[in-house]
């Protein structure tokens, strides 16, 4: 591996349930395998530490993206590739983050709400449609799907392998990532 590796932010959203972290986690083994330097901002973990304090507002989600962009944006023009899994349920904040970084790649995790419900581990979206929690993204707070991202996993169609597939084979094609040298066997 050379020591010079091309910066870029790899920006996962979706409705909470639909994959992201979990498409984040198995595309981020297949390139730390591949001896690349890595960065996860998970959306959860960021909250409770970078923007500790923040509520689920309107501005207050647009801030807690705008400072996960920027942390990103830091560590995506020193080469390091950044893997940032958060719902970011607005579109014109997650074209804000996009300009400002430029080197990036916005992967709709996309999956059906009823699916996403079905998936609810932490009883999230039981708690928003019993009222227990309010501005929940995709029961009573919009999610805005992007309209032309770089790639689209549809994961109630798709195993996980072929989503992380078929990120990975996108960031090679792009340059981000060298292709494997048997890539042609």
């Amino acid at each position: 591996m050379t020591n010079h590796q091309r910066g870029v932010t790899l920006w996962f959203t979706g409705l909470s349930g639909a994959g992201k972290t979990t498409i984040r986690m198995a595309l981020e083994q297949k390139l730390r395998n591949r001896g690349l330097k890595l960065e996860v901002l998970d959306g959860d973990i960021v909250r409770q530490n970078l923007t500790k304090g923040l509520g689920f507002s309107k501005e207050d989600r647009d801030e807690n993206i705008r400072r996960i962009g920027f942390v990103s944006n830091l560590l995506t023009r020193n080469g390091v590739m950044v893997m940032v899994s958060a719902i970011s349920p607005y579109r014109d904040i997650r074209d804000e983050v996009r300009n400002r970084i430029g080197d990036f790649v916005e992967i709709y995790v996309n999956a059906p709400l009823e699916i996403c419900e079905k998936r609810d581990v932490k009883g999230l979206y039981k708690r928003a449609r019993a009222g227990e929690i309010k501005q929940f993204t995709g029961i009573d707070d919009p999610y805005e799907h992007p309209l032309n991202p770089d790639i689209e996993c549809r994961t109630d169609l798709e195993s996980l392998d072929e989503s992380a597939e078929k990120v990975l084979k996108y960031l090679e094609e792009k340059g981000y990532v060298p292709a494997p040298a048997n890539a042609s066997a």
